[in-house]
């Protein structure tokens, strides 16, 4: 008996309602400020908020006893919730901005990784979203460990340090790409 199960889940740094626009992670794209498309938060002491995460769907079907999973897996960044305060902003925040997008492409590519690696057994739908929870509790657990250490990059030390790692993260995650 074939049976063909979709689920589509889609979770990012702040919840909203509807459908959002969305950029995707691109090795070939920075981010500019032209994408940041929100309105500050009158009350941040913060000059730039990027809002990104990640998004999945996947599939399977049983035949014959053997299970057949396929999946898709993106990093998200969200225009309408980004935003800058433009008399305040540089270069060197909006690299600080594209890290944070960038460490959200690296769960994504973890979470590629985990779906290759584990073998899922009689309930698959709950067994994906305890995988992709754990990583989308780390995602934001290193989010907020960057932003912590860097001081939201004040700390120029930290700051390079936390793009370097990253970096070498991405490179070393370059096969789930």
């Amino acid at each position: 008996m074939k049976f063909l199960l979709t689920i589509l889940v889609c979770l990012f740094m702040v919840p909203t309602i509807g459908d959002e626009v969305k950029m995707q992670w691109n090795e070939n794209r920075q981010l500019t400020w032209d994408d940041f498309k929100g309105v500050p938060n009158a009350g941040d002491d913060f000059v730039a908020s990027t809002n990104s995460g990640i998004s999945f769907s996947f599939s399977y079907q049983t035949r014959n006893g053997k299970m057949k999973m396929d999946y898709e897996v993106f990093c998200n960044f969200y225009p309408e919730l980004s935003w800058y305060k433009k008399e305040l902003v540089t270069p060197y925040i909006l690299k600080h901005e594209q890290t944070h997008f960038d460490i959200s492409e690296l769960f994504a590519r973890k979470l590629r990784k985990a779906m290759d690696e584990t073998n899922f057994g009689s309930n698959p739908k709950d067994e994906v979203n305890a995988v992709y929870q754990e990583i989308e509790t780390q995602r934001r657990q290193m989010q907020n460990q960057y932003d912590l250490e860097s001081d939201h990059s004040k700390n120029e030390a930290a700051e390079m340090r936390w793009r370097t790692y990253v970096a070498e993260q991405l490179q070393a995650y370059g096969s789930w790409k």
